[in-house]
């Protein structure tokens, strides 16, 4: 029972990263092959101010950052993956939540690493943006596995959190005289 418990844990944690994987590289082959750069598509014309897919490529980090530093990103997308390998089998079990963002972030993390080695750099096509306040962000399928991941993972610490820190009651609280005062 044990065995099979195990082997359904890595199933999941493989499938949601296969899964994140696969639909961020056919996403970006398709965006490829059907727009040029810089191209823009507005898929919903009515949400056209805010969302739209835009053909951009990034050769570093999140947001455009550190441009140069494609190599490390590459490097560190490895590390990671090889982090969250060595730290899946020690997943407490039914902590289904937490195998399932770790599945995103590494499936997240691999997409952008194949690019890096396929391309040299990022391929970026969703293009959110918000005109009142200037925001601007272009992104792939990948950074959202690896964000809502993350995401994931803050909520599923904070959940434990809130089960390992019991609120006491006011007949937990020690009087003066219990005390010793």
């Amino acid at each position: 029972m044990k065995q099979s418990r195990r082997t359904l844990y890595w199933l999941v944690f493989l499938l949601t990263a296969g899964v994140v994987l696969a639909l961020d590289q056919l996403s970006k082959r398709y965006i490829i092959t059907t727009l040029d750069m810089y191209d823009t598509v507005q898929p919903i014309p009515a949400l056209a101010p805010l969302f739209q897919i835009t053909r951009t490529e990034n050769t570093g980090s999140a947001f455009g950052f550190l441009p140069q530093a494609g190599d490390i990103f590459l490097i560190l997308a490895f590390v990671i993956a090889v982090g969250i390998l060595y730290f899946y089998p020690r997943i407490p079990d039914g902590k289904w939540m937490l195998r399932i963002s770790l599945g995103m972030i590494l499936g997240g993390a691999l997409g952008n690493a194949f690019d890096r080695l396929q391309y040299g750099l990022v391929v970026d096509f969703i293009h959110y943006q918000i005109p009142p306040l200037g925001i601007s962000n272009v992104s792939n399928l990948a950074d959202h596995g690896i964000v809502l991941g993350a995401i994931l993972v803050f909520i599923d610490s904070w959940r434990d959190g809130k089960k390992a820190e019991p609120v006491p009651s006011s007949e937990e609280t020690p009087t003066e005289e219990q005390e010793g005062v």
